[in-house]
């Protein structure tokens, strides 16, 4: 049970240092100063939430992220970045060709010869992080190390930091919580509700993900002591005493929140098992939505 997807997490080392020296050898990403879209969906929405996030803070120059089926603006920009990981999700290429009408188009995909493909000016090819799982793990993370390396952030170290998730212990015992909030703030932000997005996908669990400075704004009510409330970053003083207060478990990450995800994949993992699901292949879920 969920063999596939144990490969894939423990590969991430391997994969993200591919996506550096990808990096490093593409001119085909945004260059500092551009105006720059990111479109996806679902997963591929959270990696460029955090890749837009991260940008702006670097100094970059202006990044928006959108869902596909939420685009509303007519704005101009110098590049439109298309991350799909099948390249067949129907809302992506739909609005791949409309952009592509209008804007350079840069499609990031695991699979050559896709649909994206054809509808993007340009594409990045990540076969070697593409997965047999339905859940996204290696080919998000490494789809964001490449998109960071792009804008100089430091990634140098990153697959080492991934084999120190790997070798260390669980973080939590799936027998203990029933409920998994995850909080996020700036670049972590996005990472925060692709954590919770995992633990849902692979084992059905009760997730939430909030901004680190919004949960007291109501969502702390449904704390508990079998609730884990993981912050992918450092919180304020008085936000650890409220969830102290609820009983809950928390825990706070120190290290890179991307890197923390491998944590948390390894957790959805322990928690499928612990449930008797399958999370190569999840009740309900496809490698791709596409519809006609």
């Amino acid at each position: 049970m969920a063999r596939r997807t144990q490969a894939e997490v423990e590969s991430q080392p391997d994969t993200w240092r591919r996506a550096i020296d990808l990096a490093a050898a593409t001119g085909v990403l945004p260059a500092a100063g551009a105006n720059v879209l990111g479109v996806g969906c679902g997963t591929s929405y959270y990696i460029l939430e955090s890749y837009a996030r991260r940008r702006q803070q670097l100094g970059q120059g202006r990044t928006r992220a959108a869902i596909a089926t939420e685009l509303d603006d007519d704005d101009a920009y110098d590049a439109a970045i298309l991350l799909s990981r099948s390249g067949t999700t129907s809302d992506l290429v739909r609005v791949a060709r409309d952009l592509s009408r209008r804007t350079r188009t840069i499609a990031i995909t695991g699979t050559a010869g896709s649909p994206i493909t054809e509808a993007a000016h340009e594409t990045i090819v990540m076969d070697f992080a593409d997965e047999h799982s339905v859940v996204q793990t290696r080919y998000a993370t490494s789809a964001l190390t490449l998109l960071r390396a792009s804008i100089g952030d430091d990634v140098a170290g990153l697959p080492d930091l991934a084999r120190a998730a790997l070798a260390g212990p669980l973080v939590a015992d799936p027998a203990d919580y029933d409920h998994v909030v995850f909080l996020g703030t700036g670049w972590a932000r996005g990472l925060a509700e692709e954590a919770a997005l995992k633990l849902r996908e692979s084992a059905r669990l009760w997730t939430e993900s909030y901004a680190s400075l919004e949960y007291r704004h109501g969502p702390i009510a449904c704390a508990s002591p079998r609730s884990l409330v993981w912050a992918l970053g450092p919180l304020p003083a008085d936000v650890v005493e409220a969830v102290n207060a609820t009983g809950a478990t928390l825990r706070v990450a120190t290290g890179d929140p991307q890197a923390e995800l491998v944590r948390v994949h390894r957790l959805a993992v322990a928690y499928a098992r612990y449930r008797g699901l399958e999370c190569d292949s999840p009740e309900h879920l496809s490698r791709s939505v596409v519809v006609e």
